[in-house]
């Protein structure tokens, strides 16, 4: 049995949520360290923001705005008034909260310090968002696509999903991105 006939599609996107929530305890202590005083880690907050940017919304989310909603879409799960229209909303305030990092992190550099607050506000934001955003996919709509994808779906999605992987972001592949996530967490998580 090949690797995409022994995994769900959903296994492969919690795996990636697991990945994604290792960043974001990162992004959390460092905003916390610094509203405590102890200082703004530009560089580690900056790689925060293009693991969220690469691997949480250029791979990850693609999976599912791309492949797995259209297939449960096909299979009946609604996307206005049902999870996909939520999930779907919820992804394009991640990515605006994203950009605003990102600015912010550039206004720092050029000397604006308003900035900081700035991030602070939308690190903060992201961070509860994206929490409850994986947990409602997690627990709800994955288990609805476990239900509804008959076997042959389940392959063909996991194929895709390894096609997606095998792409480069910004000429990074997946493996670099998901280094990026374990060296953050190493410095900042691990004591």
């Amino acid at each position: 049995m090949s690797q995409s006939e022994s995994k769900k599609p959903s296994d492969v996107l919690r795996a990636e949520h697991k990945t994604i929530l290792r960043v974001i305890a990162v992004l959390d202590k460092l905003v916390t360290r610094d509203q405590q005083g102890q200082g703004f880690e530009r560089d580690a907050l900056g790689k925060c923001v293009e693991f969220f940017r690469l691997f949480a919304d250029a791979c990850h989310h693609a999976k599912e705005e791309d492949l797995l909603f259209p297939m449960l879409e096909s299979h009946g799960v609604p996307r206005d008034g049902g999870p996909i229209g939520v999930m779907l909303y919820e992804h394009q305030i991640a990515r605006e909260l994203t950009r605003a990092m990102g600015d912010a992190l550039a206004e720092l550099a050029q000397g604006i310090d308003a900035a900081r607050e700035q991030f602070h506000v939308a690190a903060r934001q992201y961070i509860q968002l994206l929490t409850n955003h994986i947990h409602k996919e997690d627990n709800v709509l994955f288990n609805i696509g476990d239900q509804v994808l008959p076997d042959q779906d389940r392959v063909s999605l996991c194929e895709q999903f390894c096609e997606v992987g095998c792409r480069q972001f910004e000429g990074k592949k997946v493996e670099q991105l998901e280094a990026i996530a374990t060296d953050l967490e190493t410095k900042w998580l691990v004591e």
